[in-house]
Order: structure tokens, then C-alpha cells, then sequence
């Protein structure tokens, strides 16, 4: 069947599945997302006013090529929609030199050529003075890399979508996925659809809607804590991102505004979220203690009460490596779940997978990694 005529359903128009409606409907195929909020929306992981695209990677080395290919749908999107949804500030990650994630940035930035720069402590003081180093760490800027605007860029993609005909039911949350002879039966509080493929991507919902699931995705609840700085150091020429990979694994962003800077966490110092639909969103103020702890030792510049709080949840595997493929059993249907916290600044390019394996069955990108097919553990 030709791509054209091919009718697919999205399932969550969030992060991804706002991606996946715009490489869909770009496809000529015909496109109906379903969310049980809008795109965009606060409920999720796709909050929180700015999140980092870098170039090299601490996990793994293969997520270079699909990053690379995510580079090039940001310009794209971006042209189309007329939006900044990306803006390439440069990004700082640092860290002991003998842990593996820096060894493994080291390993990516050699292995694909990535555009870069090594400090050492000297030059990090006199460029970038609002950070800290220890003896034994390294620094490293990765040059094609800084902020995205998340909730901009879903509503963005989704509309784009729509321009280009796909329809969005928006507040329509999808109560069953069910394979059917040659195509998946979507159903809602409003009835039963049918369609020739479909692409789930539920977020933290993905345990709700798929129960028999043969992987655990563990949903858990993040916050972000923005500060205000007390020199003008943060927004100074060059505002890169940063990522510090140990003894406390976080990042930050020097907010858009030119006002705060906005602190994150890893995902092993937050609890599980539990019922995702009962979401706890009051912070405590224990919670704040190891945001103090970083300010102290990593960041002293940094007015230690924090001017805004938000509380989101995003789901991982055991490995940390996403499942992007075929439920087991069901051809048609495509899931893409499980993003640990790093799926953001690769949403285009997992969206252009997804349409790849909704209209053809296969994908040029290099996935197997992090495929579903024959895949045993999380």
C-alpha cells in the first residue's frame, strides 16, 4: 500500500508523536492524533520552557548518526513553521575523565568528527567563571549543541501537522490499541476507529495503555528549579549549556529571558512517580537540599532559593535505551517509549523513524540498538 493512502493513527501528540504526525502527514499519509490533554501541555515531560540538543553523547556513541539526522529536521521544522524552536548556544560537559560517560563523549566526538573544544581549568575560569571544576575533571564544548523550546516546538510540529492535513483530537485519550487483521482498531470514550497502522507514543502513560507491555518502562517524577544568579556571568557573550556527569549527575540552561538559570536532575535522584494521572507536584523543601549542595560546590554564583518550581515525569528502561519498533505480535502498531530523559532533542528524527516503520516496515536509520525486534531485556 502507497504511502498515500496509507491511514495512521498517532497516539499521544506530545514530544514524539507531534514529530511523528508532522513526518507522517509530510508522507502524504493520512493522519488522526489522539492526546488526552493538547499539545503542548504541562502534564508531561515536554514542559518546562527549555531542554538541551548536543551533538556528542554520554551513553553511547550510536546515537551520534540519529542525532545528526534529528540536527537536520530541527532546521527543517524550524524553516517550515518560521519558529525559533532551537537555539545553538553551545553546550559544556563536564566531568571526572576517568568515568566512562566522559570517555564516551570523547569516543563520539572522535569517532563522527563533532565539532569541538577541550578546556582545561585555566581557560574554563577565564571564559566561563560561573562554573566550577575539580581536579581530575574534564571540560568539553560541544559547539553544535544548546537550548530547546519544548513546549513551543510540539505545539509547532502538531499545527504544522494540521497544515499539512493531518486531524488532532484534542482531550480524547485513547482507552485501547487493538491489532486487527491487516491494521490496529484505536479505541475512545467516543467509539472505534480503524486504521491501517498506529504510533503510540503514550509517555508516561504507556503502562496505562499497554499492560501486557513485555518491558518495564518506570515512570518517575522530575523537577526543574530555576535561579537567579548573582553576577552577570551566566549572560555574558557566550551562554552555553552544561551537563555534569559526576559525583552528581545534573544540567543546566541559562534561561532565554536573561533572567535564570534553570537546574535539572538525573534520573536515579527522583522518586517514582506512581499513578501518573495523580501526579504530586508540590516540592518539598528536602528536595531542594541537593540543589543546594551543586550551588555550593559547583556553582556558588547561583541565589540559592529557587524563583520557580516545576514537577514533570518521563519514563525509563532498565537499560536506559528506548524501545522504538513493533509491539511484539503486532506489526502495525509502532511504539516509541521509554526515552530516559534523553528523547527530546532526538524527537525529530524518532518521529521520521516512526513514519519509515508505520508506511514501509523498515527504516534506514541505524536502530537496531535500540529496536523492539528481538529484543529480550529493558
Amino acid at each position: 500500500m502507497s504511502a498515500a493512502r496509507k491511514r495512521v493513527a498517532v497516539v499521544g501528540v506530545g514530544t514524539m508523536g507531534s514529530q511523528a504526525a508532522w513526518r507522517l502527514a509530510a508522507r502524504g499519509a493520512e493522519v488522526v492524533g489522539y492526546d488526552r490533554f493538547a499539545p503542548g501541555h504541562d502534564r508531561s515531560a515536554a514542559g518546562g520552557e527549555t531542554r538541551i540538543f548536543r551533538s556528542a553523547h554520554f551513553e553511547d556513541s550510536r546515537y551520534v548518526p540519529l542525532l545528526k539526522h534529528a540536527d537536520s529536521l530541527w532546521e527543517q521544522l524550524q524553516q517550515e513553521t518560521g519558529r525559533e524552536l532551537r537555539r545553538l548556544t553551545g553546550c559544556l560537559l563536564m566531568g571526572p575523565t576517568e568515568q566512562q560517560q566522559m570517555a564516551t563523549v570523547l569516543q563520539s566526538i572522535e569517532e563522527h568528527g563533532l565539532d569541538h573544544e577541550v578546556l582545561d581549568a585555566e581557560a574554563l575560569a577565564k571564559r566561563f567563571p560561573q562554573y566550577r571544576i575539580e581536579d581530575g575533571d574534564a571540560a568539553v564544548l560541544d559547539r553544535r549543541a544548546g537550548l530547546i523550546r519544548p513546549e513551543l516546538t510540539v505545539q509547532s510540529a502538531a499545527r504544522r501537522a494540521e497544515q499539512l492535513g493531518a486531524v488532532i483530537h484534542r482531550y480524547t485519550p485513547v482507552r485501547e490499541v487493538t491489532p486487527v487483521d491487516g491494521g490496529v482498531e484505536i479505541r475512545t470514550d467516543a467509539g472505534s476507529e480503524r486504521f491501517d497502522a498506529a504510533v503510540v507514543t503514550p509517555g508516561p502513560w504507556v503502562n496505562d495503555l499497554l499492560p501486557e507491555l513485555p518491558w518495564e518502562v518506570q515512570i518517575r517524577r522530575l523537577i526543574s528549579a530555576w535561579f537567579v544568579p548573582t553576577t552577570d556571568a551566566w549572560f555574558g557573550e557566550e551562554r552555553p549549556a552544561f551537563i555534569r556527569t559526576a559525583p552528581t549527575h545534573c544540567y543546566g540552561l541559562p534561561s532565554p529571558d536573561g533572567i535564570s538559570v534553570k537546574l535539572g536532575l538525573s534520573q536515579a535522584l527522583h522518586r517514582p512517580a506512581g499513578d501518573p494521572n495523580q501526579l504530586d507536584r508540590t516540592v518539598q523543601p528536602e528536595e531542594l537540599e541537593i540543589f543546594a549542595d551543586l550551588m555550593r560546590r559547583y556553582m556558588p554564583d547561583l541565589h540559592p532559593d529557587p524563583t520557580r518550581l516545576t514537577v514533570y515525569m518521563e519514563g525509563y528502561t532498565e537499560s536506559s535505551r528506548p524501545l522504538v519498533g513493533p509491539l511484539p505480535g503486532a506489526e502495525n502498531v509502532i511504539l516509541l517509549a521509554g526515552f530516559s530523559g534523553h528523547g527530546f532533542k532526538l524527537s525529530p528524527a524518532f518521529g521520521d523513524i516512526a513514519a519509515d516503520l508505520a508506511l514501509d516496515g523498515t527504516s534506514a536509520q541505524p536502530i537496531d540498538f535500540i529496536s523492539t525486534l528481538d529484543r529480550t531485556a529493558a
